[in-house]
């Protein structure tokens, strides 16, 4: 039984990352550096997020989705500080991610960002489509936030137990905030070939991102000789210690499912059960 009425609220989390190792899965480069990705996207996109949905507030008329959006803007800016802590201790430790988040910050600053020189009505709806990139990211972020949660293999694999408190408590807040995003969108404009539109933009360019992104993080760690191989990659799926790319594909067509709604996506019972166990969110009570 999922529960009702639930009440988003930032966790003010602290995380010490001084006894991270560079490759915080043990024995495994590439496992580590894919998951990576996740540092040097998530701060930039994460604040970009925050920025478009500040943006959105004056145009909700539904007090209840009003104080969800509220809600999730102060997840999302937790979020954002919390991964960059973690570049800030591979910049410490001899990787340094700054070429590549240069970039995020023109991607989210300067691509993405508010246009000048439109009309109001033109600046709304570029709004409303900003929106919409967000609510096609969350829907992977939900997937994935399920997929961390459920991922036994990394409690096998003897993953840092630091970073595996990061990584769950950061998806157990996408699970637990999983519709806000989408219900905006809808909330703006309820039409199916927007959601669909903006999927088939987003995805490939997510993948991109990450790819370059993962290609970068093997790169710069002079500490290792491994390469990031598609080969590689596979096998750090069948061991459970990556999504398989089947299954992403696989979520990525349930959004064009004409009864999508992201409550499909996970299990809030369970995100709120984990909450209530990760150590770093016990501590910020």
């Amino acid at each position: 039984m999922e529960p009702d009425n639930l009440v988003l609220q930032p966790r003010d989390v602290r995380f010490d990352w001084s006894a991270l190792p560079m490759h915080w899965v043990p024995d495994e480069p590439v496992a580590t550096h894919v998951m990576n990705v996740l540092h040097l996207l998530l701060p930039e996109g994460e604040r970009w997020f925050v920025r478009t949905f500040q943006q959105a507030v004056p145009l909700i008329s539904d007090d209840t989705l009003r104080e969800d959006v509220l809600g999730f803007i102060g997840q999302e800016a937790v979020h954002a500080e919390a991964h960059s802590e973690v570049l800030d201790h591979l910049l410490a430790n001899g990787l340094d991610p700054r070429p590549f988040t240069r970039q995020m910050e023109h991607v989210f600053g300067r691509i993405l960002g508010p246009r000048a020189g439109l009309t109001a009505s033109q600046a709304r709806e570029q709004l409303i489509e900003r929106v919409a990139i967000v609510a096609a990211v969350e829907h992977f972020t939900a997937y994935l936030g399920d997929w961390m949660l459920n991922a036994d293999a990394l409690d096998r694999a003897g993953i840092h137990p630091v970073m595996l408190d990061l990584l769950r408590w950061h998806a157990a807040e996408e699970v637990e905030h999983r519709s806000v995003a989408y219900d905006l969108m809808c909330h703006l404009d309820r039409r199916y070939v927007r959601r669909a539109r903006t999927m088939l933009l987003v995805a490939p360019v997510l993948f991109w991102l990450w790819v370059r992104g993962a290609r970068f993080m093997v790169r710069a760690d002079k500490s290792t000789k491994a390469r990031l191989t598609w080969r590689e990659t596979m096998r750090a799926g069948r061991r459970g210690l990556l999504p398989r790319l089947s299954e992403i594909f696989r979520a990525f067509l349930r959004y064009f499912h004409p009864a999508y709604h992201p409550k499909q996506e996970g299990s809030t019972s369970q995100a709120i059960a984990y909450l209530a166990s990760s150590p770093a969110a016990r501590e910020a009570h």
